[in-house]
């Protein structure tokens, strides 16, 4: 068995191989085929992929020049680009220094460049496309604040990322995985209410209905694509033209086709909730669509999961909190019996079950936790 399946097979290979002082082994190994032998140089790379994975702090310096300069020298190779860009997602994951660092050795012009420069190559674009959105995450704990924000400006505002995204989706309408990776990557960048238009202005919105409305085989690829209209939801301008597209109908079909997944079933409830913030309009259609109905389906379906049952709560009270009207209809369905349980079963939905019962008009009790009077404190 190869080093490379030794430490992919088992985390205690990869510790052990670490703890032995295999990394300087396989930098070198890496360093002399750079301008060598291809496919060493590939083998060379993956033993590092396998090698890091899940001990980002092995990289130093040298380790994160190496992987620069092989982006910039064999941009054009796949294999060798594939086998950089899982080195490069793995020493980035769980890891804000690395994720900085390399993004001030210019990774990010190189990661949007692969998937422009290997629009054709799926296995190349999905790899870039996981890089790419690792540099977005805010996952590492040891560190008070992560530069996610700033990351996810710069792919879009420097690199053009939101295009390169859009026109490679256009590029694999037969590639659920891969657009699924697409989707992912694209709802990390709309952070901004300009992005989120700007995703609409490229025709994204287009294809994230198209692909909900063609892709209802690929549950993966449907909770990816709901993740995005949920994500350029943000944009009170975007809210109204994914409703006037018929998107609350594909939300609801997708709900409904996919009930069975709590995963489809809390994206769907969260992209409704975001269409009915603060828009009237929208939550008529969303009710009389069957979006009300079907988020109190998916909380009877998944009693346990407090994920759907806060989304399904937050729903419920954004469709009441501007429509009266709507309450006694959603209470006929009931509501009420639905929300109280979630409340009394998970700690985390007290809040969001409070206001959508207080504003669907039932009786609850909100407790006053400070009157703002000076008492006596005992120490």
């Amino acid at each position: 068995m190869s080093f490379s399946e030794q430490c992919r097979g088992q985390v205690s290979s990869r510790y052990l191989a670490a703890e032995k002082g295999a990394y300087p082994v396989v930098l070198s190994a890496c360093q002399r085929a750079v301008t060598e032998d291809q496919g060493f140089l590939v083998k060379a790379l993956n033993a590092l992929a396998a090698l890091t994975e899940g001990q980002p702090d092995l990289l130093d310096p040298k380790g994160l020049q190496l992987l620069v300069d092989t982006l910039k020298q064999h941009l054009g190779v796949a294999e060798v680009t594939c086998s950089g860009l899982r080195c490069i997602r793995h020493v980035c994951l769980k890891h804000e220094q690395n994720r900085q660092n390399l993004v001030r050795a210019g990774i990010l012009p190189l990661l949007t460049g692969t998937i422009e420069r290997h629009s054709c190559r799926a296995n190349v674009v999905k790899e870039a496309c996981s890089a790419l959105r690792v540099m977005t995450f805010d996952d590492d704990i040891r560190v008070p604040f992560g530069h996610a924000h700033d990351h996810a400006k710069m792919i879009v505002q420097e690199n053009k990322g939101l295009k390169v995204l859009i026109e490679a989706a256009k590029a694999f309408p037969d590639n659920p995985t891969l657009l699924g990776e697409l989707c992912a990557t694209l709802s990390r960048l709309a952070v901004r209410n300009e992005f989120c238009q700007e995703i609409v202005d490229l025709g994204g919105l287009k294809i994230m209905l198209t692909l909900l409305a063609d892709c209802f085989d690929h549950p993966e690829l449907v909770r990816q694509v709901l993740s995005v209209l949920r994500a350029i939801a943000g944009n009170d301008d975007v809210k109204d033209a994914i409703v006037g597209a018929g998107g609350t109908d594909f939300i609801v079909m997708a709900m409904t086709r996919h009930l069975s997944s709590p995963q489809i079933c809390e994206q769907s409830c969260a992209a409704l909730c975001m269409l009915a913030l603060r828009k009237p309009d929208n939550s008529r259609m969303i009710v009389e669509g069957g979006g009300a109905l079907a988020a109190l389906q998916a909380m009877k379906t998944h009693p346990k999961e407090v994920s759907v049952q806060k989304q399904a709560c937050l729903l419920i009270r954004n469709l009441v909190a501007r429509t009266q009207a709507f309450s006694q209809p959603i209470l006929d369905m009931g509501a009420e019996k639905l929300i109280t349980e979630a409340r009394a079963t998970h700690q985390e939905c007290d809040d969001v079950a409070k206001a959508a019962l207080r504003d669907l008009g039932c009786k609850v009790e909100l407790r006053e936790l400070w009157t703002g009077e000076k008492g006596d404190l005992a120490l």
